[in-house]
């Protein structure tokens, strides 16, 4: 701790206060980490004593804390209340304008893609057709030239008009991916085969939470042993 001058009008370290009681028990917990287990029943009552005092000093700081952080706590509780049925209702009202204009975005998503195609289609026909006239156009025969240059002329605008089409979108419409489960015994198959990991991690996860209750579950092996604390 930091030395402070007499006549100081700070507040107590809450923490400090909390641990002075146990400043002994927690320097000797220290000293008893040092790399070397226990190794006499001696030693094992001193340490158990020591386990006792440390977890009142963790009790302890923990009291400390919720008294220091529950008026901040509850200042935020009661700003976030007063916000929370503005926002609520925001919220509320986007969701309905959303839906309401959600149909009618979608078919002129729809229309729009479609004349996107359309107009990429006509572009690919035209330029097509623009480097058939050129091809065939002979050098010597004006009107088969200005033919062949309009022909080009026409794919080239065919092809602004498709840029243009791809650019022509409908505003506030996302791509959203769904599923749908067909066959649940089929998909497990499937993660099983493709994704083991996940199927492992699932397995851990549930033999975590369950192995008490399902004790006897094929594959599974539950026993007792003692563990200190």
């Amino acid at each position: 701790m930091t030395a402070v001058a007499m006549g100081h009008n700070l507040p107590p370290n809450p923490i400090d206060e909390a641990l002075a009681p146990f400043g002994d028990a927690i320097t000797e917990a220290e000293g008893w980490l040092d790399g070397n287990p226990v190794e006499n029943e001696g030693q094992m009552k001193a340490v158990d004593v020591l386990i006792k005092e440390v977890k009142a000093a963790k009790k302890a700081v923990e009291g400390a804390e919720e008294s220091a952080a529950k008026p901040v706590y509850d200042q935020w509780k009661a700003e976030k209340a007063k916000f929370a049925p503005t926002l609520t209702d925001l919220d509320r009202i986007v969701k309905g304008l959303v839906a309401t204009v959600d149909a009618f975005k979608r078919k002129l998503a729809a229309e729009k893609e479609a004349a996107r195609k359309e107009a990429e289609r006509l572009a690919w026909e035209e330029t097509r057709k623009a480097r058939e006239a050129a091809r065939l156009a002979d050098a010597t025969d004006i009107e088969a030239q200005r033919v062949a240059a309009a022909a080009m002329d026409t794919a080239e605008a065919a092809q602004r008009a498709a840029k243009d089409a791809a650019k022509d979108t409908v505003k506030g419409l996302r791509t959203v991916t769904k599923y749908e489960i067909t066959d649940h015994r089929a998909l497990l198959h499937w993660i099983a085969k493709n994704d083991k990991d996940a199927v492992y991690a699932f397995i851990e996860e549930w033999a975590r939470k369950e192995h008490k209750a399902c004790a006897n579950a094929d594959g599974l092996r539950v026993w007792t042993e003692k563990a200190a604390f």
